[in-house]
């Protein structure tokens, strides 16, 4: 098994004292899904180890995790932090930095660690972790490789594996710059789950390009000259010329099929939308205005944009093949609305928690607005909406 993210390095920095690394002012956290266990004497980061390692479905317990340090049993102690970190760096963990002392230099950077912890702990996971092994990477590239046209590049980017035409250091700065930066940022806010399987993304360098192999690869002619996500061929598949916005759109629906089954289309559209054009903020990814915005100032001014009760009640078949032509603008500065009010995590998280009783989402929208009046809301939202800029 693999663990991407570094957990290890902070069970490890764990041993440290609460004065130290301040973690006592953090709220207590207690995940009821971990399992328990009873530490050994001095076995406080095996135990740790152990009960993380069981979530995992591993047999190992705290014995086998000292087994693996190394240290001779004539000792008479646990392990110190360097040596779990070797320890858990051998069964298979990601360790990330480990700090055996702290100094002014490396106080920030472990603050920060724990702060990204009680992050995943809150949310009810130990740390985000692959599910899938170089090893599960490394068989999936060898079976693309004989459907891969000669020269391509193939860069494994977890959970995807990018393939493109352009040169390799271009699709390998393709990978790092738009894929990773979106799955770290959309990971961090939203979604707690990778895709079930691995997705590959595929990158075609021009227009020309994309419908040829388009048809050649998957026998289908793009719907868009800009590019859509195959749940069929477990596949992005991109004009890589028209820009990375739409990869990113595309790197949302993967996502959100694994994380919320059943999400409404005008949601999963609308947070899609909202990325296409899109910024860092303090480590977030935060929408900015886009091409939509003309086309839906339009509809605002023509009386033609349909209710939010309306939208949010549409079918699938609905919102994508009886649109009037506003659905994902209108969708889309929805969310944006609700990002600039510091709302749409909270929103998300309460229409995944209450997907069975407002399957449509639209009481958790009333909810967390706190509005009683839609359609007044509707109209101050649709005034904000004339008064935005694209290019802002």
């Amino acid at each position: 098994m693999s663990y991407r993210r570094p957990i290890a390095g902070l069970i490890a920095a764990s041993l440290l004292s609460p004065e130290k690394t301040r973690a006592g002012t953090l709220e207590s956290v207690v995940l009821q899904a971990i399992p328990h266990v009873v530490q050994k004497p001095d076995f406080c980061g095996e135990a740790c180890a152990q009960m993380v390692l069981e979530w995992h479905g591993s047999k190992l317990d705290q014995d086998d995790v000292f087994d693996f340090t190394g240290l001779d049993p004539a000792l008479g102690r646990g392990a110190h932090t360097r040596e779990l970190a070797r320890a858990l760096e051998r069964i298979g963990f990601d360790v990330g930095p480990v700090w055996t002392s702290i100094g002014a230099r490396d106080a920030a950077d472990l603050e920060a660690a724990w702060s990204e912890l009680h992050r995943d702990l809150r949310r009810g996971v130990p740390s985000r972790t692959s599910r899938r092994s170089n090893a599960d990477y490394a068989q999936h590239v060898m079976t693309l490789k004989e459907k891969v046209p000669s020269g391509f590049s193939i860069v494994v980017e977890p959970p995807f594996v990018v393939v493109g035409d352009e040169p390799e250091e271009r699709v390998r700065a393709r990978a790092a710059g738009t894929v990773r930066w979106a799955v770290e940022r959309l990971e961090g806010d939203f979604f707690d789950d990778e895709p079930e399987d691995i997705i590959d993304i595929w990158l075609f360098e021009d227009r020309a390009s994309y419908e040829r192999n388009t048809r050649r690869l998957f026998g289908e002619t793009p719907s868009t000259p800009y590019g859509y996500y195959s749940p069929t061929h477990r596949a992005l598949i991109m004009n890589i010329a028209t820009g990375g916005g739409t990869l990113v759109h595309e790197i949302v629906h993967p996502f959100m099929e694994a994380n919320f089954p059943g999400c409404p289309s005008w949601f999963n559209e609308g947070l899609g939308s909202l990325y296409e054009q899109s910024a860092d903020a303090g480590g977030h990814i935060r929408g900015l205005t886009n091409w939509r915005l003309a086309g839906l100032q339009e509809a605002i001014r023509a009386g033609a944009v349909p209710s939010f009760e309306a939208l949010t009640s549409t079918t699938r078949h609905q919102f994508y093949e009886d649109d009037p032509g506003t659905n994902y603008a209108q969708a889309r500065y929805l969310l944006y609305y609700l990002q600039e009010k510091e709302l749409l995590v909270r929103y998300y998280r309460e229409l995944v928690a209450n997907r069975n009783r407002d399957p449509t989402g639209y009481r958790t929208l009333r909810r967390v607005l706190e509005e009683k009046d839609m359609t007044a809301f509707q109209r101050r939202w649709e005034e904000l909406v004339l008064r935005l800029r694209f290019p802002g």
